[in-house]
């Protein structure tokens, strides 16, 4: 009874202080800057720029900038740290992050799907009746290096086909970006790569449509959330709600209004030409890539979970409670 009271009263604080925010008019002043951090700037981070773009945040009194900070953990221990308010990057870095004593939580969701696809170098792909364990085998697979979730797809993806880098497959572990060039110079036959790589290489005729489609195949999956540090959640409640309410918006608003989200990602990305950037935002749109309400289903954890603990990166189980706090998104749901 205690456990159930307790939830309920942070659940009527997160829907006071979604309230408060939404009623209360918003002086110059009172602006407050928040920054997140991103391990890449990447176009499935897109409805983050949208609502940064479009002034969803503004009206919760918060200024939201996104700072790109790569390599390794960067962008986890900025948070951490308390240089950035929160980082936009898989929940299992918070569960990293537990296992070492710290308390991070994804308090909304922006990519649901795995974004990864399997791609076989052009002319090259399983023949009729084929399974796909039968196809992959005795090939060579160009990937992002270990510790990254493409990576770690792709062995969770070898285990499920009951193979094993080494005797069964080769593992070509490259810098990530670099498996088109891979592909092209026959360094590798296979590569799992994202977007927009994977458009670029199919305009470029080196490989063909995704042999395997990861988002369609292992459906909800908690990919890219946005996580705080949990004192956050106690000490700043207020700021928390607002904060969630314009990732919410700008989810709704991409979904909504197409044409205006490609917009902003041409503003995003100004060098990425017009044919690609309409064909990966069609595969986004395709594939459900993002959430719709920001909210984290347990499964959709359970599946990066599973991942991360098949590559090894994840040494133990960490409870959905541990790493995700969906009170904010849940309290804005029954506001409205």
């Amino acid at each position: 009874m205690q456990r159930i009271t307790r939830r309920l009263s942070l659940a009527t604080a997160a829907l006071a202080a979604l309230t408060a925010v939404a009623g209360a008019p918003v002086r110059a002043q009172d602006t407050k800057t928040l920054v997140v951090a991103e391990p890449v700037h990447s176009l499935g981070y897109l409805p983050l720029y949208v609502a940064i773009r479009k002034g969803f945040f503004k009206a919760g009194g918060l200024e939201v900038k996104a700072v790109t900070l790569q390599g390794g953990a960067a962008h986890t221990n900025a948070v951490l740290s308390k240089q950035a308010f929160a980082f936009i990057g898989g929940p299992e870095h918070n569960a990293f992050a537990k296992l070492k004593g710290a308390e991070l939580r994804a308090v909304v969701n922006v990519v649901n799907r795995g974004n990864v696809y399997f791609v076989a170098k052009k002319g090259l792909a399983p023949k009729p009746g084929q399974s796909l364990a039968d196809f992959v085998k005795g090939k060579s697979i160009s990937v992002s290096f270990y510790g990254g979730t493409p990576n770690s797809i792709a062995r969770y993806m070898l285990g499920q086909w009951k193979l094993k880098p080494g005797p069964d497959v080769k593992l070509n572990e490259i810098a990530n970006g670099a498996e088109m060039a891979a592909v092209q110079a026959d360094a590798t036959n296979l590569a799992v790569t994202t977007e927009p790589m994977l458009t670029r290489g199919i305009v470029e005729g080196i490989w063909g449509e995704p042999f395997f489609n990861v988002p369609k195949e292992l459906g909800p999956y908690a990919y890219s959330t946005l996580n705080i540090r949990q004192e956050s959640i106690k000490t700043e409640p207020k700021v928390v709600a607002a904060f969630v309410k314009g990732v919410i918006e700008g989810l709704k608003f991409t979904y909504a209004h197409r044409d205006e989200a490609v917009a902003v990602a041409k503003q995003e990305f100004p060098t990425m030409s017009s044919k690609d950037l309409k064909a990966t935002m069609d595969r986004a749109f395709a594939d459900d890539l993002w959430s719709k309400d920001g909210l984290v289903a347990p499964e959709a954890w359970d599946t990066a979970k599973k991942v991360v603990r098949s590559a090894g990166l994840l040494k133990q189980d960490v409870p959905y409670a541990d790493v995700i706090d969906m009170q904010f998104v849940k309290a804005l749901a029954a506001s409205n």
